[in-house]
């Protein structure tokens, strides 16, 4: 971007809801735009189309070039930082700033709704697509978070959502607003604050691989229930910065407390922990910004877990 911003990298917060930052679609596609010739030459011929994944997939099986069509959903769409949150349409004032044509970007629609029918050439061929929506988002719906209820997915990271209900909540504790489902075109909005962790199963990769502390994932619940306590060590595990609420690009990670009776039972502990006390931080955040009192409501203390993690009943039994 030739000028500076003013507000900096939350510029665009108040209409998107994201932070500027290269990890969201918007500078990705600045950037194509920028330095990569037949990206200029094809917008410039007006032969240029950009989307997400769910975008790509729907335009190849609903024809590609033979009349596919190009759609994305509200809830991705919302990760593009050039929607606006408010009316679920591209933001003419970010496109114009980044100077991002709108005539290259997919038509947004709903999460259920018909969409179109699947081209001919597939196996299915004829078959209505009918519903779309983005990574995260499904596991909020498929673990049916009403309002003021979250869920966490333990993967190689975290990912934690509040729904939020048909209100948009400017976050002022490190998170992301976002879209979380529109069941219909007429159908209300639910929103939810984010946060992201970059660093969850990851660390146990880590244990295994870096450390050759176990020789396999599922080992760490084993060995971690020798100990009854991590023996006061502290793990951070911000291999590459921290993500919510922190977003410290220049942290680094860390062990600390350890004594000469520290065994890798306690390290193995600390390690399931770091997950959990991350995790917590993202609630803290999300229960201040949405302005509910945790100890007031059953559905403020819930949190509704999926991902290939959760298989660690210790790690779950530490989250509690």
């Amino acid at each position: 971007m030739e000028k500076e911003l003013s507000g900096g990298r939350n510029h665009f917060v108040e209409s998107c809801g994201l932070p500027i930052s290269t990890y969201f679609s918007a500078l990705k596609l600045l950037w194509l735009m920028e330095n990569v010739l037949a990206v200029k030459e094809a917008i410039k011929k007006k032969d240029a189309l950009f989307g997400t994944i769910d975008s790509w997939l729907i335009w190849n099986l609903t024809g590609g070039v033979k009349g596919g069509l190009h759609v994305t959903d509200v809830s991705n769409a919302s990760r593009t930082m050039l929607m606006n949150l408010k009316t679920l349409e591209w933001d003419e004032s970010v496109l114009q700033t980044l100077k991002i044509p709108a005539e290259i970007l997919p038509k947004i629609v709903s999460n259920s709704e018909v969409i179109g029918d699947i081209g001919a050439g597939w196996p299915i061929a004829g078959i209505p697509i009918a519903g779309c929506l983005g990574d995260q988002h499904a596991a909020m719906l498929g673990q049916a978070c009403r309002i003021g209820e979250a869920k966490s997915t333990y993967g190689t990271g975290a990912f934690i959502l509040l729904n939020t209900g048909e209100r948009i909540v400017q976050s002022s504790h490190g998170l992301l607003s976002t879209v979380a489902f529109k069941l219909g075109p007429k159908a209300p909005t639910n929103y939810a604050l984010e946060g992201s962790v970059a660093i969850a199963g990851a660390a146990v990769q880590w244990l295994r691989d870096g450390l050759g502390l176990i020789s396999s994932a599922s080992e760490i619940e084993a060995l971690a229930l020798q100990v009854e306590s991590s023996g006061g060590i502290y793990f951070v595990p911000a291999f590459n910065g921290l993500y919510a609420p922190w977003w410290r690009d220049d942290a680094r990670g860390v062990i600390v407390g350890m004594t000469r009776f520290t065994s890798k039972a306690h390290i193995a502990r600390a390690v399931l922990e770091s997950m959990c006390f991350q995790v917590k931080d993202v609630l803290n955040s999300m229960h201040k910004d949405s302005a509910q009192d945790v100890s007031s409501s059953k559905e403020a203390l819930s949190l509704r877990v999926d991902g290939g993690a959760t298989v660690n009943n210790l790690l779950m039994q530490i989250q509690v």
